[in-house]
């Protein structure tokens, strides 16, 4: 009994220590692509760091969430959606500890790209994006490597979602 105690104590520090890896790594690339290109962008003075024929590095500040979107000039409704965003990121920490598998690593990468950038809105007041994907005049919505993170695990939770119900719908 008691050696089946101290098993999965060590099995739940190994899995500790995967998990909070895998958040701090998202973490730290993100941050470490956001401080270059900041720097960048203030040795160029703002001008456009990189462009090529279908992406562009440019910096901007987004004040919204995912994509500019609910962008506010109001300090009021910024701080309330800053605290809304961390409301989710404690409930996705809580979904975290309740999942397996690889719903679990999509629930870590969306919890590493959402600290990321809620780093950015608490330090900075606003979150940099500067990865603008063109089609030559059409441009997509300008964003981060959390971003990126953010996305990918949202799509594995619904491609996880979608297999799993439809081999439940067959049984």
């Amino acid at each position: 009994m008691c050696s089946e105690l101290v098993m999965k104590i060590k099995n739940l520090g190994k899995k500790f220590f995967i998990n909070s890896s895998l958040v701090i790594l998202i973490f730290l690339i993100d941050r470490i692509s956001k401080v270059y290109v900041i720097y960048l962008d203030k040795k160029f003075f703002g001008s456009e760091i990189l462009s090529l024929k279908f992406l562009n590095i440019h910096l901007i500040w987004n004040e919204g969430i995912a994509f500019g979107l609910f962008s506010f000039d109001e300090k009021y409704f910024y701080n309330i959606l800053t605290f809304f965003i961390l409301i989710i990121i404690l409930v996705i920490f809580f979904m975290i500890i309740k999942s397996e598998g690889l719903k679990k690593y999509s629930l870590l990468m969306i919890l590493g790209g959402a600290l990321g950038n809620i780093f950015d809105r608490i330090f900075y007041k606003a979150v940099p994006d500067f990865i603008d994907l063109h089609i030559q005049n059409f441009h997509w919505f300008i964003f981060n490597v959390a971003d990126i993170f953010i996305t990918l695990g949202v799509i594995f939770m619904i491609l996880i979602e979608l297999i799993t119900n439809d081999s439940n719908n067959k049984i």
